[in-house]
């Protein structure tokens, strides 16, 4: 499972969990950082990401064009990134199922 971080989550969160989505990606790591969301949105479909992000903004894209990319939106107001590992964590079961179901397009993390 790859994941595409958005540019409001820490780059850090890359390396703290590529025990667990390897091969995962920030935004800011590829050229992203201050990309329009829809061009963020291709990247991600067309390199088999799924993005994640604290905004609505990809959550609104993927009803509108379903995926593939799919879509983890974190729903939590201010927390550190430790905590954003420890809840991608503990969500694990439930972003591969997400990933493995053809017919989910997100998932949202209250």
């Amino acid at each position: 499972m790859k994941l595409l971080f958005d540019e409001n989550l820490a780059p850090s969160l890359v390396p703290a969990l590529a025990d667990i989505f390897p091969q995962s990606e920030h935004v800011s790591r590829i050229g992203l950082g201050k990309a329009p969301d829809r061009e963020v949105w291709e990247y991600a479909r067309e390199h088999n990401y799924t993005l994640v992000s604290k905004d609505s903004d990809f959550h609104e894209l993927s009803l509108l064009y379903g995926s593939p990319p799919k879509v983890v939106w974190i729903c939590r107001g201010n927390c550190t990134t430790r905590q954003i590992e420890f809840i991608l964590r503990n969500k694990l079961e439930d972003i591969r199922s997400l990933v493995d179901n053809p017919e989910s397009t997100y998932l949202i993390i209250l």
